[in-house]
């Protein structure tokens, strides 16, 4: 049986493009997004109590990855793009109910006039305006499973970079998102089989281009352009 599956609100985050998306929520604290509800779901209401939780679960959809069929394996980037994995053993996009999944921290709540409650979070990995399907507490006594076993992402490798990004530059990013701008480009946006370090790399991030270079495990800020000016 079928059923109908509504959209109650969609993301504001910084990231107009997928490339420079952390790969998991939470992995750089510092990015900031707000959940706008839609016009049906805008009640104070619903959201009643919920500014007592420190984080929430976002249940989202892949919107950039609706496909007519699927595969019942997957190649995670985690493993270079080589290895096959079933798809429910992944957090690939491409499955059967593009459907993904985000722990986020909930920085506040704001009545915001005709747009109803405004959700104030961190660390979302999410393209700006992704639909939300549900919105949900995380409880820690029964979410947090410190000893879980993480498959294979407990042996690939998640590479840390080093950040070179000379002051003059940084300066023409907007000053509230240097610091997540900091934090994504330390994540390494590459796709993992990348390693040209002759390569230039573009990030679309908070209304700026930031093309950038790698080499071994330092990551060095070459140019960094304000939308207005491309």
């Amino acid at each position: 049986m079928d059923h109908t599956i509504h959209v109650i609100a969609r993301i504001r985050s910084d990231f107009h493009t997928k490339f420079g998306i952390p790969r998991q929520s939470g992995l750089v604290e510092s990015l900031q997004a707000e959940v706008i509800f839609e016009p049906a779901y805008r009640s104070a209401e619903a959201v009643r109590g919920l500014e007592d939780f420190s984080h929430i679960w976002l249940l989202w959809q892949f919107s950039q990855a609706v496909r007519d069929s699927w595969s019942p394996t997957v190649r995670p980037p985690r493993l270079g793009g080589n290895r096959r994995l079933g798809v429910f053993a992944s957090r690939s996009p491409f499955r059967p109910n593009p459907i993904g999944l985000s722990c986020v921290r909930l920085e506040g709540v704001e009545l915001r006039g005709g747009q109803g409650p405004i959700l104030h979070v961190r660390g979302a990995d999410l393209l700006d305006g992704t639909p939300i399907y549900d919105i949900k507490p995380y409880i820690p006594y029964a979410d947090a499973h410190p000893e879980a076993a993480g498959g294979f992402t407990d042996t690939a490798v998640r590479r840390r970079l080093t950040v070179d990004c000379p002051g003059h530059l940084l300066r023409l990013a907007p000053e509230a998102k240097r610091q997540a701008l900091l934090g994504i480009l330390a994540e390494d946006p590459r796709p993992s089989y990348q390693d040209d370090p002759q390569r230039v790399y573009g990030l679309a991030f908070a209304g700026t281009d930031v093309r950038f270079t790698v080499s071994g495990d330092t990551l060095t800020v070459v140019e960094i352009v304000p939308a207005e000016d491309r």
